[in-house]
């Protein structure tokens, strides 16, 4: 049991030292789109969904999440096809269309190769209509054909080996990492970015356990606020 979680921490230990600087910047942008009551917008194809869903309507989430879900690009409901429609080009644009993203968001877009159609068009998307993007990718796919990074306004890079998996079972190996990084590296902006915007006097709106006294309360206040600027709400 002890390899698998040695390379997990590991990892993340590396992301922490070694992307300080970028963790900052990214948090910073999370402060501001706080402070200016903007949405955060997070994007991710397959198993890079997951991240976004981990952040969103949970205890200790920010309320102002918003997780970009498109029922052929997760797994769900048929894993197969959403593997093969995250490679056409074309649909990042509708999807991104059907959220109500606005200049003053932040849009959050992770891939751990970061070379896909769905998950660069959709950057693109967000860049071109103003709103800051923050990737979170793996520098270890740039020379097989990954551009995430280089065309984020802030780029992450995850530090995911290339494949993913990283326990050798015979000739296969199993255990990926990119899942954990990609929540460690989402959760910790955010987190960062709301005790930054608390620091300038905007408290930052945080969901309770629905299952403590008062949460439900405090809960339904923060959704009638965002019913209708966070789609999947």
């Amino acid at each position: 049991m002890s390899e698998y979680l040695n390379r997990i921490t590991e990892l993340l230990q590396r992301i922490e030292n070694e992307e300080d600087t970028a963790l900052n910047r990214a948090s910073d942008a999370v402060a501001d789109t706080i402070c200016r009551d903007g949405i955060v917008h997070v994007f991710g194809c397959g198993h890079s969904h997951l991240a976004a869903l981990d952040t969103f309507y949970r205890a200790g989430g920010l309320a102002c999440v918003s997780p970009v879900l498109d029922v052929d690009l997760m797994l769900h409901d048929g894993a197969a096809k959403s593997s093969r429609m995250e490679k056409m080009p074309g649909i990042a644009a509708e999807v991104f269309r059907r959220h109500g993203v606005k200049p003053g968001d932040l849009f959050i877009v992770i891939s751990a190769s970061g070379k896909n159609a769905a998950p660069v068009e959709m950057l693109r998307t967000a860049k071109a209509a103003g709103v800051t993007t923050v990737a979170i990718s793996s520098s270890a796919y740039r020379e097989h054909g990954a551009v995430l990074l280089d065309e984020a306004d802030l780029p992450i890079d995850c530090k995911v080996p290339y494949g993913d998996a990283v326990i050798a079972v015979g000739e296969s190996k199993m255990g990926g990492l990119s899942t954990s990084a990609s929540c460690f590296i989402l959760n910790s902006i955010l987190i960062e970015g709301a005790k930054k915007a608390l620091g300038r006097g905007v408290k930052p709106p945080i969901y309770t356990s629905g299952n403590i006294a008062g949460g439900t309360e405090s809960n339904i206040a923060l959704e009638k606020r965002y019913f209708n600027r966070v789609k999947h709400l």
